[in-house]
C-alpha cells in the first residue's frame, strides 16, 4: 500500500534570561528551595543550586508561589562542623517529582527512535511518517511549548491530551504514545487521505470538516507540505528506485509504502490540489 506524502517549521523553545541572586523559591506545597540564580525555560523554571552551570533542579514554574531574598547568614567554613548532617530531602507532590524527573534532560536521539518504532508497530504507523511530524511540531525538544499551549514532541493540546489519556505531556514516551494514537484515529476518520489527516492535526478535524479537505489556511497548507516531503525525502534516501517510478506517474509527485491496514486504499495529493490560502489556523 502506498501514501503519497509532500514539515512545519519547528519550534524554537526561547529561554529566558538568567536572574542572578541568593534567593529563596517559596513553592505551593510550603517548601522552598536556596539558589544562587534562575532561569525560565518554557513551563519550567530551572534553579542553580551553585556557580556550577549543571548544578540545577527544574520546577513547574506555577507550582512556584513567589521568590524572597535569602536573609540567612552564611557559615563560615571554620564554624562548619566536621561532619554536617545531610541536607534535608525535598518533599514534592507525586505529580511534581514525576514532572522535575521528566524534564532533568532533554530525550536522547536513541531512546526518541525506540519510542516512535514502538508507537509506530502498536498503532501501524511508518515510524519515519512519525518522526516528520515531531520535525515539524517541536524539532525533536520534549520541552517544547506553542503560543497556543500545545506541548511536547508530537505538541498535544491539554484537551487532545486528556482526551488521548496522556497525564503529562512532557514525557516523551507518553507524548509520542498518545500522538501516534491521534494520527492513526485522524487517518482512519479520513479513510487514510493523508493531506486531510495532517491538517486536522494542525487545524482541527473541524475545520477539515467544513471545508470538505484541507483548508485554505497558509500555516495549514505549509505544514502539509514541509512533512510530506519530509517523508518523502526519507523513503527516497533508503529506495532511490521510488524515485524513477514517481517520474512515471504524476509530475512532482512521490510515493512511499507506510505500514496500513491492507484493506484500505489510500488518497494521495499533490500541491497543486490545495486550495489557495485565505485565511490563518488557530494552532
Amino acid at each position: 500500500m502506498k501514501f503519497l506524502f509532500q514539515l512545519a517549521l519547528g519550534l524554537i523553545l526561547v529561554e529566558a534570561p538568567l536572574a542572578n541572586a541568593t534567593d529563596l523559591a517559596i513553592l505551593r506545597n510550603g517548601n522552598s528551595i536556596r539558589h544562587e540564580r534562575r532561569q525560565v525555560v518554557g513551563p519550567v523554571t530551572r534553579l542553580y543550586l551553585s556557580d556550577s552551570a549543571s548544578g540545577y533542579i527544574e520546577i513547574p514554574t506555577d507550582q512556584i508561589e513567589r521568590f524572597e531574598t535569602d536573609t540567612t547568614p552564611a557559615i563560615s567554613q571554620a564554624a562548619a562542623p566536621e561532619r554536617p548532617n545531610p541536607a534535608p530531602k525535598l518533599s514534592f507532590p507525586s505529580s511534581i517529582a514525576q514532572t522535575v524527573n521528566q524534564q532533568q534532560a532533554l530525550v536522547d536521539r536513541r531512546s526518541l527512535d525506540e519510542m516512535v518504532s514502538g508507537a509506530g508497530q502498536r498503532h501501524q504507523i511508518d515510524p519515519d511518517f512519525i518522526n516528520s511530524v515531531i520535525r515539524a511540531e517541536s524539532g525533536f525538544n520534549n520541552r517544547a511549548v506553542s503560543k497556543k499551549g500545545a506541548q511536547g514532541l508530537m505538541q498535544l493540546m491539554p484537551q487532545t491530551a486528556s482526551h488521548l489519556g496522556v497525564a503529562n505531556s512532557f514525557d516523551p514516551n507518553s507524548n509520542v504514545e498518545g500522538g501516534t494514537k491521534y494520527l492513526r484515529e485522524l487517518l482512519e476518520k479520513y479513510n487514510y487521505d493523508v493531506p486531510k489527516a495532517l491538517a486536522a492535526y494542525n487545524a482541527g478535524p473541524g475545520r477539515v470538516d467544513r471545508y470538505r479537505g484541507v483548508p485554505p489556511y497558509f500555516e495549514t497548507q505549509t505544514y502539509v507540505a514541509k512533512i510530506i516531503r519530509d517523508f518523502n525525502r526519507k523513503k527516497l534516501a533508503e529506495n532511490p528506485s521510488l524515485a524513477h517510478r514517481s517520474k512515471t506517474t504524476k509530475p512532482h509527485t512521490q510515493t512511499a509504502k507506510v505500514p496500513a491496514p491492507k484493506k484500505h486504499t489510500v488518497k494521495t495529493a499533490t500541491a497543486n490540489s490545495f486550495p489557495k490560502p485565505t485565511e490563518s489556523a488557530s494552532r
